[in-house]
């Protein structure tokens, strides 16, 4: 354990905050002696105003990436606002195409509402959530961000504080994912842990066998993560759902595990997908991963079977979304201005 309350890898913190909670996380067990975890702080105390004490002149933006939450995203909003002026310094909802009525109760709930094309109005936008979390780092000032995604059901309002905090203990850190436990409701069922599917068989297996470290981090796909802009302006990032992933392995390939850190977010409900729509993020994040630890993918899309009402089977693919968005901090003036004729990617 180190000075600060916080386990596993990484330089110990200064402030004496950041100590709020002492137990050891149960993983932190040597059940790999060759294996280190990302610092990890189970039971965060922190306070609104520790962190605000903390901040030192540095500003922090939250970003929501939407699309189509008109039932979801002023609840998410309502847990954030009542930051705005003191430890949050802008709040913004991103949206990616909505047509409903995302944009108009955001506004209304006290965000500030940008479209991806307004965000980086001189190059075409493409569908996706690593096109919004990408185009959010040009139109963002904060020196730290937060992601949270606007689906989510009833958000603990510390979810932001506790994110940021880590990045405000120890300046070695530039990326914090939340972790948490995430029910499953299947029907009028519900299991209390039954969520993160794609992430426990998909995620974590791959992870542990081509960069183990990292099969360490608890929620490596979750939505709700904090970041400094030197790591989200300087990277690459991923098209769709591979984006969390792109972001994990980036960190890591750039600062090390001394620069991850996670944080128990408690509990976060969200609208489950069905299975055939998280086979499709799945053969997005393969493919982001692969690429990320230099294995070459096939580039296919992935071929699903639909049984129709006279019991036979009908194949239907999606095809794979292609083509990283380059480092904002890479963009040319007159692309965050005018437009463009074609997209920056990087392959």
């Amino acid at each position: 354990m180190n000075a600060d309350g916080s386990i596993g890898g990484g330089p110990e913190a200064s402030v004496s905050w950041a100590g709020g909670g002492q137990d050891l996380a149960r993983w932190s067990q040597s059940h790999h002696p060759s294996l280190r975890s990302p610092r990890t702080w189970d039971h965060p105390t922190w306070t609104v105003d520790d962190l605000v004490a903390a901040k030192n002149g540095r500003t922090v933006s939250v970003v929501l990436p939407a699309l189509n939450e008109e039932d979801t995203v002023a609840g998410v909003i309502a847990t954030i606002a009542p930051l705005v002026g003191t430890l949050v310094d802008e709040l913004i909802v991103v949206d990616s195409g909505s047509t409903d009525r995302t944009a108009e109760r955001a506004r209304a709930a006290g965000a500030r509402v940008v479209t991806r094309e307004e965000a980086i109005p001189g190059v075409p936008a493409v569908p996706g959530k690593g096109e919004v979390l990408w185009r959010s780092i040009a139109v963002t000032t904060g020196d730290l961000i937060a992601f949270v995604d606007s689906d989510l059901i009833d958000p603990d309002p510390m979810f932001v504080p506790k994110m940021i905090g880590p990045l405000l203990a120890d300046p070695a850190i530039h990326l914090v994912k939340g972790y948490y436990r995430r029910p499953l409701r299947t029907g009028d069922r519900q299991e209390p842990g039954g969520g993160g599917r794609v992430t426990e068989l998909l995620a974590r297996p791959l992870l542990t066998a081509l960069k183990p470290e990292l099969g360490e981090v608890c929620q490596p796909l979750g939505g709700e993560y904090a970041g400094t802009r030197e790591l989200f302006a300087s990277v690459r990032f991923a098209p769709g759902y591979g984006v969390e992933i792109g972001l994990l392995i980036d960190a890591y390939d750039r600062y090390g595990l001394a620069g991850i850190g996670q944080v128990n977010l408690g509990v976060r409900t969200h609208r489950n997908r069905p299975l055939p729509e998280l086979a499709v993020m799945s053969r997005q994040i393969v493919a982001t991963l692969l690429e990320r630890c230099g294995i070459a993918d096939s580039g296919v899309g992935l071929t699903q079977f639909v049984v129709g009402a006279d019991g036979g089977f009908t194949p239907h693919t999606t095809e794979l979304q292609h083509g990283d968005r380059v480092p904002v901090n890479s963009l040319r003036p007159d692309q965050l201005r005018e437009t463009s004729a074609a997209p920056p990617q990087l392959r």
